[in-house]
């Protein structure tokens, strides 16, 4: 029996006197000590322990003691505990020691233990438990036994080859807890062996398997299939072996690679922008594409909702790091760029990485870069997708726009990212870079090089940093291979960023173009944390190394892209010393830089030591193997180079010390180098003083395998390499890494298994998820045991610290929810569970990714004629060594099987799938003192050869190769059965498949077969002779891998690759019995991978039989006889081929369609073939394909012997050939039906009467409610409850509707507004109004405006669409409760609490605003709650709307014809496989049925039943039929741009057959989301016209028509459906109005039809309106009112609930399609798998024989409504005062008032101006009138109108109704100054006040307060309302008040009493009684002066007067005194 025993001894220097206890637990089972009583500083305890394990002890396993001081009354209180790893036990069976324990702080206190520990293996193998090992066992105090019988029994780790889990429990009866199963994790053949077996003699190592086999047998009577996991697909990649380790299957790269993206923006609007009287744009920028929106004038707030798209093909990596940035620019024109108001940037990678890969509806938040001391600038809405290929991007129906209006609700941010974000520095210091590239390879250099001869120019490096669309470089330091730099980088972004990467790039300046040296990407996810004890971005100091192309130095690199970080470096370019750091701002302090341009300032030098000591490693490697070397390479001689950084690098790398300063690297400098040289130990110094680095093989000559492939003829002598290296020691990083690897690689092959049982339908796959969870808990606690020791602080930077915290804190929650979701998975959960720990998975992978590198990456390249060919790139943390286990890498010490690859591009597509080389290679890396293990995990029996140079005396120099001298002959058997889904190689869609299978130097192929993608070899491939080196059973535990290669095979030229499969073989020894249960092995599938994508599966089992002394006599023989049809080929033997039945197979034969020609030929006379396991069947031929394209015998049917497993059913062919004259054939295309379970009859159940189990005609629809499931079919179901089943079963539709009124307005997204009604029953709507009352101030209740008149279908429709967001949300609300009631129970479980002693606290499922609350719920039958009934009928009719299209909804409508797409051509390469559509020439439609011989008679005596028609009984006949397609197009959404200016001019057209429609003259101009409402009927004849195509083509003036999207329905699936898609079934029955009937059969008609067609007994009508049809009874109401109001009897609507109700009928029911309206996703050819818009739409189709329908119902868009707006401006008060009075100086404003309709600018109406007020008062008596149409549905506003002088014809815009009032001060000679604004919506805008008094800014702060009124309810609305504006500091400042009267009138009513502008006729307004200081100077300067004047200056003015009177007289007096004195004097002379 193997036990692990402990003899507990003591424990010395304890505190204190007091009892003490001890518990000691392994593998989760503890056992306390008893008490030892009164002791002081010693304890006594000298008791052993004992443990019965089950399976080898690990050596990584942990031994815990913790030891406490005892309390009877209190908890014991920890004193300390004490951990081992129990890897020394393990290998020596015994150990003695006294060791200190350590606290809670991991700090040891002086408290120790002595123990002694043993363990005893009986040879490894498993033990039985006995019942008695357990009687002897101690309880817990508590009397509880803690223990997990999986742990236990499984071990650790790996346990042994398989813990015989579910078996063992019959023999613990004991312990069986309730529902846990036991289940190992391990796969047979899996078997861990101790490290050092090959030191310990002749002990066999490994378990021995038949031994375990048949103990297992013997413990449970059979052996359990679930102890042992499957192999299958993951046969390879789960191998857990000692020995070897995982090849890597993928072998392309994938990133690199260009892929095609379409970004889509719609802008919305603005809102709250910062300025005065803006003209704003908004401009949409991503990388350097830059699309402008029109210009919005005067406003803060505009509206755009305009559509952009962008489309890149760009590898993703490009794609996710460019910047989105949105910017709002003021009033931008030809002339000037406009000026900057904000911006908002955010990196394409962060949408993506959001649900569904967008944002809608969420505003985003404008920020000034210029300035960081401002707040927000303003915020944009906006929808933001980026779509990929073949995403679907799903827009959310949202539910009301008013919701929106919360902006903080909505912004544009991921999830968890606060709302106030703050900016912060981002510190980028770049120190210094070593190892560049020794030579300059730029243009210049190379001419330079021409002239001057000189060879070695150095580069000239500087660094480049990017982040969040900012570059910032540093200096350049000129010819230098060593640069330093000592620079920071800095940059002001918001933090958190919406950029996840920061992008450093070392390059190369040059004259003509600089070029990359290295790149090296930051991701800031990963260097913070933002939980609660998160950090800030933080790295380094640390190295950062940068990989790229090879360093050959050529003029032009082909590998340049590589240096530029596009796809995985292929060598090592250097490494670049960083740190970044991140510093929040506190951005009020007044020293402040408030720019965000970017900084390069200098830093001081870091010391040596910061990135952590110096050391020597070593890396050794030996290739044993060197096999599939391509062809192409054969004949040169090939050697293998390592490197590790530049070490080894044979162009400029180190390898070779130069003299005493032999540690000289690139980048160290002297005084490093003798600090090293003194570090370094004497001795270490002695030993290997000359040890020269051998860094590649002796080149060797290939040798050929076969035509294909070479291989290196190693044979017993292995070439080896080594290199000593020095690097900062930072293992401990690699170190954390590793174990959290493991720990995710452990956990992924649980989830593959998990996955696999689950897919292979066996039993029990919730106990292996257990088992995955367990072992994961585990494994989180051991990391954190071990992680914890990592204390030691030096060398280790923030990160360091600050990521261990998180790592740790992560680790442990982690492994506490896998403990609790452990306890919860159940058989139906599992799926769910399953997905929480997938989420695990990503997130350890996530944590195991090291931010900071130490040691660089190992390159292992294959040298020919001194050419780098092929390489591999193996991480070095991967073959990092560490004393502890779970630290090393997982590669290390042990063998692996390397692929090399083609650098870069060449390694894209095909070229890059060829192997280039299969490697098997040994590689071991740590520091050079750990070496002395180096060799031993190598396989064992070799002798070491060291090189000849060195002295005989250096015993620990490296051996150059090595000699085995053991070798192991083996005859390999490949069991090659048959290969499934192969990828289509050939022109003919077809391959012609052979298999090549190689083992070691040796190759096979099988047979070609022609013409299949499902091959059947059935052929036994021997190897002979085939010798592997090392100990035998080492071997049967790790046999090297087998690799299966698939081809076509082509007459002329080179085979083409199809795909690569790896397997493992069982390996038989030559002294083990061949018998069960490994032998015969099984058949197993094993994928097939091409390039990263899996091109079909393998099915073969392979078998590795050791020869022995006795030579091939003594193996198994090989009986059975060759085929001798097939020539010398062996056949699979029977023990392995699978056990086969009969069965029979019935097809049946319906039509071919839409067949392409071929060769140019049309396809004339096709006929069927059909194919299954070489047996088959044709149908009859068809003899005119064109004239009828079905069959005219319809079932025919074919036996064949499948395998008993479903699983290994082949797969069925079919094909479709064309025969022409004389006898030939063509083949067509063909379908490969790969799984026929599907298609399995399964004779029907007689139980399922009780409709409770009828859930699975309801399309499975599941629904969680309130924590139990509830069946339900799609949504349209959610309402309409399933009673129980009771003899009878009665469904209740209310017949007496209760009184109805109305209330709540709900409003829809911008496209698709409309106002619904919703109703209520009367006590309802009291509530709702006391409700309202108590919040009212002054709100109107709204009157019942719904009449049947005013209701057309679009109510109907609109109705619908707030129904269909009603169910979304609820069943989010369902969900939501779900998962907190599951939160709940976790939390419960954890504490023993019942969960319904939990109140439901803080529910998900409240809403935001109480209006939600309303009714709507209740109408909705509250799908939370679907026991409810549904008490409230809505009065508007509804119909279902469907946001996909209605085949998805209801099974493509294959309920009994199925659609096979015919395929040729070669396969498309692409990822996703999306070209396949090219390749579809056709479909065949008919059906499968297969079931074993014989059947039950039962079916067959059926009555009716008709022999001919097999299982296809009651198919309608298949003869051609003219059919009436009536096709109703409702609209289409987010169509793709398709003109220059951003828009598109959409019109129909509709195809079916040879009949087209062409709607192009109704175009509509310039719309990207166009309302149709069209009907349109085609007569077609089915079968030959039955695809429809609705397109959607752009109208173009010049030129032809574009076609923007296109999509494809067929008719002909629905028309025959069982759903009866034919003409939907309304929800009520009306005979006029909007709801009218549409079928030309009525209700009962087709109810009758139903249950005659279905043999069911009804339907009987009885009195009190019920009706009874089959077993079930439905009631509803029996009246109906024709248009004249008059009521009649009727039994239609009975009728119509019993349709609606069909699919609760048992056996026949089905549910029927609903009346609905359908969402199509159009598709363009051109650009394939990217949706170009949706279209909404539904199909009607009519048989002609039966009668006619009525006409099409009007769908007609809403014409808007014409209205006129009156407003009247009374007065202004309060306006602010701008301008100084000419001569007086006093404040005064000559004010005017300016109002438009919001977009209608061009319409703004001006009053005349109010001159001169002083006071601020204005009076105008002036009106506005404003006529406009309006869609009172949409609450929009339509305007038609020319975009510009050149448009062609008018657009229309809907826009919602804003009023806009401004304020301005008129100025004459300069531009007139604006005041001040409110825009008012017409619809919800505050009430204006009664006086001006009263009116305060409150009403526009606090509007969403206060009640609000609608123009289009009250009619006429007078009072006050506040003019605002902002000041500098962008406060709301109040800048003046208006008195206007509103007054909204229809047109007609306008007609009728019309108005003039102004104050002019007719009804003229009276002119306002102004002051009379107001008028212009300019008119009236006299009167201006005069007034203004004599007002203050009166005596001033008098005196003037004098003064002025009596200069006048005295300069009269001067001027004609002269004159008078002469006339005087002259006149007395005279």
């Amino acid at each position: 029996m193997m036990a692990l025993m402990v003899h507990m001894k003591t424990v010395a220097h304890l505190r204190g006197k007091g009892d003490r206890i001890a518990k000691v637990t392994f593998r989760g089972l503890s056992f306390y000590s008893r008490v030892a009583e009164n002791c002081e500083d010693v304890a006594r305890f000298n008791e052993v322990f004992r443990w019965p394990i089950a399976s080898r002890l690990d050596g990584n396993e942990m031994l815990e003691i913790q030891v406490y001081n005892y309390s009877k009354v209190f908890s014991n209180r920890l004193v300390g505990t004490f951990c081992m790893v129990l890897q020394k036990v393990a290998e020596e069976g015994h150990l003695e020691l006294t060791d200190t324990l350590i606290d809670d702080n991991n700090t040891s206190i002086k408290t120790s233990v002595t123990i002694e520990i043993r363990y005893q293996s009986m040879d490894g193998k498993v033990g039985v438990w006995s019942d008695g090992e357990f009687l002897d066992v101690p309880d817990d105090r508590d009397g509880m036994f803690a223990f997990e019988t999986d742990s236990l029994l499984s071990g650790q780790s790996h346990g042994s080859g398989m813990s015989p889990g579910q078996s063992l429990q019959g023999s613990i009866p004991t312990f069986r807890k309730a529902g846990k199963g036991v289940f190992s994790a391990m796969k047979l053949g899996k078997i861990k062996s101790s490290k050092d077996d090959h030191k310990r003699g002749d002990e066999p190592a490994v378990l021995d398997m038949e031994d375990l086999d048949r103990k297992a047998m013997r413990l449970a009577g059979a052996l359990d299939p679930d102890t042992i996991s499957l192999a299958s697909v993951t046969a390879v990649t789960t191998n857990v072996s000692n020995k070897r380790s995982k090849p890597d299957i993928k072998m392309e790269p994938s990133s690199g690679r260009p892929v095609d993206y379409q970004i889509n923006i719609t802008v919305i609007e603005a809102r709250q922008l910062i300025g005065l009287n803006m003209d704003p744009v908004v401009c949409v920028e991503i990388g350097d594409d830059k699309k402008y929106t029109s210009m919005k004038e005067s406003t803060n707030c505009p509206y755009y909702n305009e559509y952009f798209v962008f489309d890149f093909h760009v590898p993703p990596d490009v794609m996710f790091d460019k910047i989105i940035k949105l910017s709002v620019i003021h009033s931008k024109n030809l002339l000037r760029s406009g000026t900057l108001v904000g911006t908002f940037k955010m990196d394409v990678g962060t949408v993506y990485s959001q649900p569904e890969h967008q944002f809608y509806h969420k505003w985003a938040i404008l920020a000034d870069p210029e300035d960081i001391t401002a707040g927000c600038k303003g915020y944009v809405k906006c929808d933001i997708a980026v779509v990929g290929k073949g995403d679907n991007i799903k827009t959310p129906h949202k539910a009301n726009e008013t919701d929106e209006d919360d902006i903080e609700g909505n912004l544009l941010l991921p999830e968890g990212i606060p709302v106030e974000r703050q900016w912060a520095r981002f510190y980028v210091k770049i120190y210094r870079a070593e190892g560049l590239p020794k030579m300059n390879t730029s243009i210049m250099a190379n001419v330079k090089k021409a002239f001057i001869g000189e060879n070695r120019d150095l580069v000239d490096p500087y660094v480049q940093v990017q982040f969040a669309g900012q570059k910032g470089k540093t200096s350049v330091q000129k010819s230098s291979y060593e640069p330093i730099w000592n620079e920071q980088v800095v940059f002001t972004e918001l933090f958190p960023p919406l950029c996840k990467r920061i992008k450093v790039q070392i390059r190369d300046s040059d004259k003509v173009n600089d070029v990359a040296i290295g790149t090296h990407f930051v991701d800031l996810r990963k260097i913070s944390n933002e939980g609660d004890k998160g950090f800030l971005p933080t790295l380094g100091p640390a190295w950062a190394n940068m990989y790229g192309s090879t360093r050959q130095y050529t003029l032009m690199d082909e590998h340049q892209d590589l240096n530029d970080g596009l796809g995985e470096g292929v060598s090592f370019r250097a490494r670049l010393l960083l740190s970044i750091a991140v510093e929040i701002l506190d951005t009020t302090s007044p020293e402040l830089m408030s720019s965000t341009e970017v900084q390069v300032e200098g830093v001081s030098n870091i010391s040596e030591s910061a990135t952590g000591k110096i050391d020597e490693f070593f890396l050794f490697g030996s290739f044993l193997e060197a096999t599939m070397i391509d062809r192409k390479i054969g004949d040169k001689a090939i050697s293998f180079e390592i490197t590790i950084g530049n070490y080894g690098n044979q162009i400029d790398g180190v390898s070779k010390p130069l003299s005493a300063k032999k540690k000289k690297k690139d980048g160290e400098n002297e005084e490093e180098e003798s600090d090293l040289i003194q570090n370094s130990s004497e001795d270490e110094a002695d030993e290997d003083g000359d040890l020269v680095s051998v860094s590649s093989t002796p080149p060797m000559k290939p040798v050929i395998t076969d035509r294909n492939y070479f291989h290196l003829p190693y044979f017993e002598k292995k070439p080896c390499v080594y290199i000593k290296s020095w690097w900062q020691d930072q293992r401990r990083r690699l170190y954390n890494s590793n174990m959290m690897d493991k720990i995710a690689d452990k956990l992924e092959e649980g989830l593959n298994d998990v996955q696999e049982v689950i897919k292979t339908e066996k039993a029990f796959p919730e106990r292996r998820l257990r088992g995955v969870l367990e072992e994961l808990s585990v494994g989180c606690s051991r990391f954190v045991t071990l992680a914890n020791k990592d204390v030691n602080q030096a060398g280790r930077t923030k990160l360091d610290r600050e990521r261990l915290k998180s790592c740790m804190r992560e680790m442990d929650s982690m492994g506490q929810q896998a403990k609790q979701i452990r306890t919860q998975v159940k058989k139906n959960t599992i799926r769910d569970k399953l997905k929480l720990v997938q989420n695990f998975l990503q997130r350890l992978r996530f944590l195991a990714d090291e931010p900071q590198h130490s040691i660089p990456d190992v390159f292992i390249w294959m040298m020919s004629n001194n050419k780098r060919i092929a390489y591999a790139r193996i991480p070095s943390k991967d073959i990092l060594y560490s004393i502890v286990d779970e630290e090393t890498g997982k590669d290390c010490g042990k063998v692996k099987a390397v692929f090399l690859k083609l650098p870069g591009k060449k390694g894209f597509g095909p070229a890059g799938w060829t192997v280039q080389a299969k490697l098997e290679l040994y590689l071991w890396l740590g520091l050079n003192k750990q070496k002395k293990d180096f060799l031993s995990g190598l396989p064992n029996g070799f002798e070491e050869i060291k090189s000849a140079k060195m002295g005989p005396c250096l015993h620990s120099v490296p051996p150059v190769s090595l000699v085995y001298n053991m070798k192991q002959v083996f005859q390999l058997r490949a069991h090659m059965y048959q290969a499934r889904s192969l990828f289509a190689a050939d022109s003919s869609g077809l391959s012609d498949p052979f298999a090549r299978v190689f083992f070691s130097t040796h190759s096979q192929v099988t047979e070609v077969l022609s013409e299949t993608l499902c091959p059947t070899w059935d052929q036994l491939l021997v190897f002979d002779d085939v010798e592997l080196f090392g100990e035998a059973s080492e071997l049967r535990d790790d046999p090297p891998i087998i690799v299966v290669e698939i081809f076509d095979q082509d007459t002329v030229g080179k085979a083409e690759f199809i795909g690569r499969a790896f397997a493992k073989p069982t390996i038989k020894m030559c002294d083990e019995h061949y018998g069960p249960p490994r032998f015969p092995p099984q058949l197993e599938y094993y994928q097939i991978y091409r390039g990263n994508c899996t091109a079909g599966e393998l099915l073969a089992a392979f078998e590795l039989l050791q020869v022995g002394q006795g030579g091939m006599a003594d193996l198994p023989s090989l009986e059975g006889p060759t085929d001798s049809e097939r020539g010398p080929i062996l056949p699979v033997p029977l023990g392995i081929r699978p056990v086969l039945s009969r069965y029979r197979i019935e097809v049946l034969f319906w039509g071919l369609r839409d067949l392409k020609r071929i060769n140019l030929a049309q396809v004339d006379r096709p006929r069927v073939d059909i194919e299954c396991a070489g047996r088959g069947v044709q149908s009859v031929l068809i003899q005119n394909y064109k004239k009828n394209p079905n069959f005219s015998i319809l079932v025919k049917w074919f036996e064949v012997d499948l395998p008993e497993n479903e699983l290994l059913h082949p797969p069925l062919n079919i094909r479709v050939v064309d025969c022409r004259a004389f006898g030939r054939y063509i083949l067509v295309g063909s379908h490969a039906v790969t799984s026929l379970r599907r298609f399995i009859y399964s004779t029907p159940d007689k139980t399922s009467n009780n409709w409770a189990t009828a859930a699975k005609l309801m399309n499975g629809y599941m629904v969680l409610t309130n924590g139990g499931f509830q069946p339900r079919s799609s949504p349209s179901l959610s309402s309409r409850t399933l009673s129980r089943p009771a003899g009878d079963i009665i469904v209740n539709m209310d017949a007496e509707p209760s009184v109805r009124k109305m209330d709540t307005v709900v409003k829809l997204d911008a496209m698709s507004d409309a106002v619904v009604k919703v109703d209520m029953t009367e006590e309802e709507s009291d509530k709702e109004k006391k409700k309202k009352k108590k919040k009212k101030k002054g709100g109107v209740e709204e009157e019942d405006e719904t009449n049947e008149r005013v209701l057309d279908w679009w109510s109907k429709y609109f109705a619908s669409i707030e129904t269909l967001k009603e169910t979304l949300r609820a069943q989010d609300a369902a969900q939501a409760e779900a998962e907190e009631r599951e939160d709940l129970e976790i939390a419960a479980e954890a504490a023993d609490i019942k969960p319904d002693d939990l109140l439901l606290k803080g529910s998900k499922t409240k809403e935001k605003s109480k209006e939600k609350k309303s009714s709507k719920d209740k109408k909705k039958g509250h799908a939370a709650d679907g026991s409810e009934k549904r008490t409230v009928k809505a009065r508007v009719d509804e119909l279902m709307v469907y946001d996909k299209e209605l085949d998805s909804e209801f099974g493509n409508f294959e309920d009994w014809l199925h659609t096979f797409n015919l395929y040729r051509g070669k396969a498309g390469d692409d990822d996703e496989h999306t070209l396949d559509d090219d390749r579809i020439v056709g479909r065949f439609k008919g059906s499968l049925c297969m079931y074993k011989l014989p059947l039950s008679e039962e079916i067959t005596r059926e009555t009716g039943f008709d022999p001919s028609m097999g299982m296809f009984q009651s198919i309608p006949r298949n003869d051609p039929i003219n059919v009436l397609v009536r096709v109703y197009i409702v609209r289409a959404t987010d169509l793709h741009p398709a003109d220059i200016n951003g828009k598109a001019d959409p019109y129909i057209v509709i195809k079916l057959g040879k009949s087209e429609i062409k709607d192009k003259e109704n175009y509509i101009s310039k719309q990207l989301n166009p309302v149709f409402g069209k009907s349109f009927d085609i007569e077609a004849r089915f079968p030959m016209e039955s695809m429809l195509t609705v397109s959607v083509y752009d109208w173009d003036l010049v030129g032809t028509d574009d076609l923007i999207g296109e999509t494809k329905i067929d008719l002909e699936n629905r028309f025959y459906s069982k759903y009866r898609a034919t003409c939907g079934i309304s929800s009520n029955y009306s005979v006029h109005g909007y709801n009218v009937w549409r079928d030309p059969m009525k209700p009962s008609q087709i109810l009758a039809k139903l249950c005659k067609d279905g043999k069911i007994d009804g339907p009987h009508y009885g009195p009190g309106g019920k009706v009874k049809v089959a077993n079930r009874i439905f009631q509803g109401p029996t009246e109906i009112e024709d248009e004249n109001g008059l009521k009649k009897q009727t039994e239609e609507h009975l009728a119509l609930t019993v349709l609606n109700h069909w699919e609760e009928i048992p056996r026949v029911g089905w549910k029927l399609v609903p009346e609905h309206v359908e969402t199509r996703p159009l598709l363009n050819p051109d650009k394939p798998g990217i949706e170009q818009g949706r279209i909404e739409m539904w199909v009607d189709m009519f048989p002609m024989d039966m009668p006619a329908p009525g006409p099409a119902i009007d769908i007609s868009p809403r014409k808007p409504k014409s209205f006129e707006l009156r407003v009247v401006i009374w007065n202004t008060d309060d306006v602010i005062l701008e301008d100084d009075a000419f001569m007086t100086g006093e404040k005064m404003s000559d004010i005017y008032v300016r109002g438009w309709l919001k977009g209608q600018q061009e319409d703004k109406q001006d009053t005349d101006v109010h001159y001169h007020s002083l006071t601020g008062e204005g009076n105008f008596n002036w009106r506005f009138v404003f006529p406009f149409d309006y869609l009172m549905a949409e609450e929009k506003i339509v305007i038609s109108k020319k975009e510009s002088m050149f448009s062609w014809d008018e657009t229309e815009y809907k826009i919602p109704p804003r009023l806009t009032l401004q304020v301005w001060d008129a100025d004459h000679f300069s531009a007139d100054d604006f005041l001040g604004a409110i825009e008012l919506d017409l619809n919800r805008f505050p009430r204006g006040a009664k006086t001006a008094k009263q009116c305060s800014l409150d009403m526009i702060r606090n509007e969403q307060e206060l009640p609000t009124i609608s123009i289009f309810k009250q009619k006429r609305v007078k009072g006050w309302w506040p003019f605002v504006a902002r000041d500098e500091n962008d406060e709301m400042e109040l800048t003046g008040k208006v008195e206007a009267e509103l007054h909204l009138v229809t047109a007609e009513e306008a007609e009728k009493c019309p108005v003039g502008l102004g104050r002019n006729e007719p009804d003229p307004l009276e002119k306002p009684n102004r002051p009379s200081t107001s008028m212009s100077w300019l008119l009236s300067p006299v009167r201006t002066v005069c007034i203004l004047a004599w007002r203050h200056y009166r005596m001033h003015c008098a005196v003037l007067l004098a003064a002025v009177m009596g200069l006048l007289f005295m300069a009269l007096l001067f001027f004609s005194f002269p004159s008078e004195l002469s006339h005087k004097l002259f006149n007395t002379a005279g």
